[in-house]
């Protein structure tokens, strides 16, 4: 199940949604394969623009998939 948000450059890095959202800041990566993203920087944004959430997943290890810790 995905959520989508709105965020802005208020809400600094995909770093922080993840965080946020997920509760894990390393899992931004996630975000960033369901929104075509490969910058977590949201300092570019001029308005708040929609992102897809991924549901939280507590098995996701930290970090970039592939590469372990």
């Amino acid at each position: 199940m995905t959520t989508t948000i709105r965020v802005t450059a208020a809400d600094g890095t995909l770093y922080h949604v993840a965080a946020t959202w997920l509760g894990d800041a390393t899992q931004w990566w996630r975000i960033a394969l369901l929104n075509n993203l490969d910058d977590p920087d949201l300092s570019g944004l001029c308005a708040p623009v929609p992102l897809v959430l991924p549901a939280p997943d507590g098995t996701q290890g930290s970090g970039v998939p592939g590469v372990d810790a």
